[in-house]
């Protein structure tokens, strides 16, 4: 299993931060945000990781995390992303670094309260297809803005619905996703969506297309801390109180 984050994107809807620096490399609590997604995937057994980053400030995470043995990785690559051109197109340029094998992505703006090593053992387990890691948002405004799935009576996701007027769960999908190696033909396949991007929402919808999607709740906290200002410093102050990455209780 190959690891992958993601760590591009100009960050504008937490301007005036990343007016200096990369959102991934803000704080979170008491260091920088890429480390919790790096924390997250070697507590998960995942060692091999590529980080895919762009823009003026992307020699910054080389000084930071070098080859990576500090932060418990046996190997870490790097990969340019010249142009913001969405989710998809960045997973796109680490299909040498995979090789086909299967790769759990980690949105590096993402931080959870607890370990996701069971999803990634379910996934092993999990004869073909992807797995989407979901979570329980409790407040419909907040599921406008996010990227819903609709799920059938026999608990099958039937389609991702991405910033939906009527969100057909309560569930949103977190930025993890996890893929078996057909995820490097359906990217070739996508086609720009209305803002020129190669979105990552019509990737898991293949999945979903084929019946080979698969999902888990995540139990406690999830955050996106690159959303909004707001949301950067709700995900801080709750690191800050309760910690990320956390084995779960039994």
């Amino acid at each position: 299993m190959k690891g992958v984050i993601l760590a591009g994107g100009t960050g504008t809807r937490l301007h005036p931060l990343t007016r200096i620096t990369n959102k991934h490399l803000l704080p979170i609590y008491d260091r920088p945000m890429v480390t919790y997604a790096i924390e997250a995937l070697v507590g998960a057994g995942v060692k091999d990781v590529m980080l895919v980053t762009g823009g003026t400030h992307a020699g910054e995470f080389l000084r930071l995390l070098g080859n990576g043995h500090d932060y418990g990785l046996d190997r870490l690559f790097y990969a340019m992303q010249d142009k913001a051109g969405g989710i998809a197109e960045a997973l796109g340029l680490a299909e040498r670094f995979v090789a086909r094998d299967r790769v759990v992505v980690m949105l590096a703006d993402n931080v959870v309260e607890y370990s996701i090593d069971a999803a990634i053992r379910n996934f092993e387990q999990q004869p073909r297809g992807a797995r989407i890691l979901l979570s329980r948002v409790d407040e419909p405004d907040h599921l406008h803005h996010l990227g819903v799935p609709a799920i059938d009576a026999s608990g099958r996701v039937t389609r991702i619905v991405e910033k939906p007027d009527d969100p057909p769960s309560q569930l949103a999908v977190t930025g993890i996703y996890l893929y078996d190696g057909d995820v490097w033909d359906v990217i070739p396949s996508l086609e720009p969506s209305g803002r020129g991007e190669l979105e990552i929402t019509d990737v898991n919808n293949w999945y979903v297309e084929q019946s080979t999607m698969e999902y888990e709740i995540l139990d406690g906290f999830w955050g996106d801390a690159g959303e909004s200002i707001d949301a950067y410093y709700a995900v801080n102050d709750f690191v800050r109180q309760n910690g990320a990455n956390k084995s779960r209780p039994d």
